[in-house]
């Protein structure tokens, strides 16, 4: 059931690494190492079995032996092996008769595998595989053995006092293959010496095996080795409750191995200081965009107000022409450039903001529009237009009230003079009267003139406001899909950490202990 789990949580993973890639939040690095675990197992092989054989191989480099040795173990040959300067190209199978080999999964080349059977109870629960040399110039060599590789169980790797040193081939089987138990063979120990293997023993050190099994062999029959014994503690592994061990920690490896690249990639992707730091940066680079386009727009604003027709016509609104956009382009341009040089994912970034591009003329020109029309339709400002109505105002209410103030006047200096038998009001009050009632027309008829707002200056007012307003909603569109980019970052983050927590409850927080001493040494521990 916990085989199952990992499977469909190691499907899962892949996934999210495949749709990642394809959005450009992860490079193909990335999503080479997360899908370069596989599913295949030593189990795949036996299919429909309640128990299968212990997978042993010999691998190693070119001319030590390796196909030697399983001919020793046979008895007879059964793998490729030459006089001079041996080379292995093919895969070789040795196992008991009774053994039952499911359909070979399709990606292993069938053209280059050998299979053997043989009737010998000792080994009736192992088998045995001869490798190519992996150390070969032909990279068809190497890639098979990688193919090959999740399927086995124990590696035995074989070197000779003439290539021990030669460790750059079993440093690379080591990091594509630490869930595998290692036996080191010392072939060809006729020819060897004790300093060597003592030197051997120094580099498996420095890999991490702290006490490794190494057994020293001599295929020419000139001298006593310890190949029985190497036989005696394979043969002595190729149990039913080792095999188990094995393959639960051989997942549990695999689990380690997936939530440590999940946990690199979220680290490489989860930068929440260089998304700030980008944030910053477009508000410098926008700051000194619009400065530029409001001084490259101050001429074509005047050009579109002297267009305006006494009958206020709308002129032709078509500020925002190539230039502009050009510069648009180039602080999109810059951002993104920003974006890779802080190490974040450039290509969502570019995806998102690419959608600003052809819609700046647009915004531009529906800003422009709507202001224009609104400081037409209200010239001035606030307090203007408060003055000209009251100055329309004192024209109409001051004649009036003028006017009745002389009439009042009239009328009571007729009545007064009728009583007193003085002189009606004169010459004098009817200059006086005269001069009051055309002031009282002409004063506020001038100051209604005077206060009437510009339509030029409306119309250059309401041009400003629209550039002004449509470049803050270009810069809210950009800062709105950065601030999409951090969300959907946050997401992708959010399924990765869900993988990694569900892959740390399969695995456990310790490692599977092991038993059996001799297995014990024959493990890394790859956490």
């Amino acid at each position: 059931m916990a085989y199952d789990s990992f499977d469909t949580l190691l499907q899962r993973a892949q996934l999210w690494a495949q749709q990642a890639h394809e959005q450009g939040w992860i490079s193909d690095e990335i999503k080479e190492n997360l899908q370069s675990e596989n599913l295949r197992a030593p189990p795949g092989l036996f299919d429909n079995q309640e128990t299968r054989p212990l997978i042993v191989a010999f691998m190693g480099g070119t001319g030590v032996g390796k196909s030697t040795l399983l001919n020793r173990l046979a008895g007879k040959a059964i793998a490729t092996a030459g006089i001079e300067r041996p080379t292995s190209k093919e895969v070789t199978l040795y196992h008991h008769e009774a053994l039952q080999i499911e359909q070979l999964p399709q990606q292993l080349p069938l053209n280059k595998i050998k299979i053997a059977r043989h009737a010998d109870l000792r080994y009736q629960h192992l088998l045995w595989m001869d490798m190519p040399d992996f150390d070969s110039t032909e990279q068809t060599n190497q890639h098979l053995v990688l193919d090959w590789l999740p399927f086995i169980d124990v590696l035995i790797y074989v070197v000779s006092p003439e290539r021990y040193r030669d460790n750059k081939a079993w440093r690379l089987l080591l990091a594509e293959g630490a869930r595998h138990a290692w036996v080191f063979v010392f072939n060809q120990w006729d020819r060897g010496f004790t300093e060597q293997l003592e030197d051997f023993k120094r580099q498996l050190l420095q890999a991490d095996f702290i006490n490794p099994i190494v057994f020293k062999t001599d295929c020419s029959g000139t001298m006593n080795d310890e190949f029985e014994a190497l036989q005696k503690t394979l043969t002595s592994l190729a149990s039913k409750h080792t095999v188990e061990q094995l393959e639960l920690r051989a997942r549990q490896q695999r689990q380690f191995a997936l939530q440590s690249a999940l946990k690199t990639t979220v680290a490489a992707m989860h930068q929440p200081a260089a998304i700030d730091a980008l944030l910053k940066k477009w508000s410098t680079i926008w700051q000194q965009t619009s400065e530029v386009l409001h001084r490259a727009f101050a001429w074509p604003i005047k050009q579109q107000v002297d267009a305006i027709s006494d009958a206020l016509a709308r002129p032709q609104l078509e500020l925002w022409d190539e230039w502009s956009q050009s510069r648009l382009d180039d602080a999109l341009d810059e951002v993104i450039l920003e974006a890779d040089n802080l190490g974040l994912a450039s290509q969502p970034i570019k995806r998102l903001l690419s959608e600003i591009r052809p819609k700046a003329a647009k915004i531009i020109a529906t800003h422009i529009g709507q202001e224009l029309s609104q400081a037409l339709a209200n010239p001035g400002n606030r307090l203007q237009r408060g003055l000209l109505k009251f100055g329309i105002f004192c024209e109409v209410v001051l004649p009036i009230s003028a006017m009745a103030w002389v009439s009042y006047q009239l009328l009571q200096g007729y009545y007064e003079s009728n009583l007193t038998h003085r002189d009606y009001l004169g010459i004098d009050f009817a200059v006086h009267s005269s001069l009051l009632i055309a002031l009282s027309w002409l004063i506020p008829f001038f100051v209604r003139k005077n206060l009437q707002p510009s339509v030029y200056k409306a119309a250059t007012k309401g041009l400003t406001l629209g550039l002004s307003k449509g470049l803050t909603q270009l810069d809210f569109e950009v800062l709105n899909g950065l601030t999409k980019f951090r969300e959907q970052q946050v997401l992708f983050l959010c399924e990765a950490e869900q993988i990694m927590t569900t892959c740390h409850t399969l695995s456990g927080a310790a490692p599977i202990k092991i038993d059996d001493p001799d297995l014990q040494r024959m493990l890394t521990d790859s956490r």
